[in-house]
């Protein structure tokens, strides 16, 4: 087969395009520092690189999602032990009037006037908010769940809770939800009181306002069922206590998928630099060999056939 000197100029020039192509594409790798930089460089690399990318960024907003629930729950448990703490003084003012003998009416109400103050306390404390959203008011999150009743002296008499019974899902990886305790009724109802938490303070209240021996009677009474709403309160804390440590080994998790996907990502976009720039010296070598060859390729003429 004869080989003319058209097919050796096109051979050169096929073999100096594919080479100067390479170098190319070397130099755009080392100037960026990424393997790929526009989808035709390598198709299925660019697939599973945007892939990643996703799931980096789910891992973003899960990580918020349980940063954000982690704090909420920081703070209902916060809320909680301020309750516990006037429940507790309620009970202590129970146990003081019981253990006082006869009391003049301004000892009573004085006694009256401090549990009207821890009364106003527990509510403060359940209408706490986070982030401008409270939180012991289900879904309702926008206004306080919690108010204190009046008589018709506008003395302080009971609470009532006007949120729902709702509790919120958070999301905090794919699949996975918890909820976060946010019904307040849960609070105001104890298992065993026969009532709620409102109707016991009316009851305690209007003992005090009485000031005689069947109200300081109901008063010995009232140490049970206090206990039992300040145990329903330590128990409802509890239960938050063990979400937030089902968030923190979310948020282990969370992290050692953000660190696994990012060096997934970068081992396979992030050139190595030390590797690539042999590859480029190797293919400069090759291109500058390249058009050496052909500067003498063609530089031919009739006369190398004479």
């Amino acid at each position: 087969m004869r080989i003319s000197t058209n097919m050796v100029n096109a051979d050169f020039l096929n073999n100096l395009a594919t080479t100067t192509n390479k170098v190319q594409s070397t130099m755009n790798q080392l100037a960026s520092l990424k393997e790929v930089n526009k989808a035709s460089d390598n198709p299925l690399l660019v697939s599973k690189i945007l892939d990643l990318n996703v799931s980096i960024s789910q891992n973003s907003s899960y990580a918020t999602t349980i940063s954000d629930a982690k704090d909420w729950t920081t703070t209902q448990d916060g809320a909680l032990q301020l309750v516990e703490r006037s429940m507790n003084n309620i009970r202590n003012i129970i146990v003081a009037v019981n253990n006082s003998g006869t009391l003049t009416d301004a000892e009573f109400k004085a006694y009256r006037s401090e549990l009207q103050q821890e009364i106003g306390t527990v509510v403060d404390a359940m209408n706490t908010n986070y982030d401008g959203r409270y939180i012991f008011g289900g879904s309702k999150t926008t206004e306080p769940p919690f108010e204190v009743t009046k008589d018709a002296n506008g003395e302080v008499n009971g609470l009532k809770y006007n949120g729902d019974e709702t509790n919120l899902a958070r999301e905090i990886s794919n699949g996975v939800s918890i909820n976060l305790l946010t019904n307040g009724n849960s609070v105001m109802n104890a298992q065993g009181a026969g009532k709620d938490l409102g109707t016991f303070f009316n009851e305690l209240v209007a003992d005090f306002d009485k000031h005689d021996e069947a109200a300081i009677a109901d008063l010995s009474k009232k140490l049970g069922e206090v206990d039992v709403f300040k145990n329903n309160i330590v128990n409802y804390n509890t239960r938050i206590g063990a979400i937030e440590k089902r968030i923190d080994a979310a948020k282990d998790r969370n992290d050692s998928e953000k660190i696994t996907l990012k060096n997934t990502l970068s081992t396979r976009q992030d050139v190595d630099i030390a590797q690539k720039y042999m590859e480029y010296q190797n293919q400069m070598l090759a291109y500058k060999s390249t058009l050496a060859m052909g500067t003498k390729i063609m530089q031919t003429t009739v006369l190398d056939y004479m």
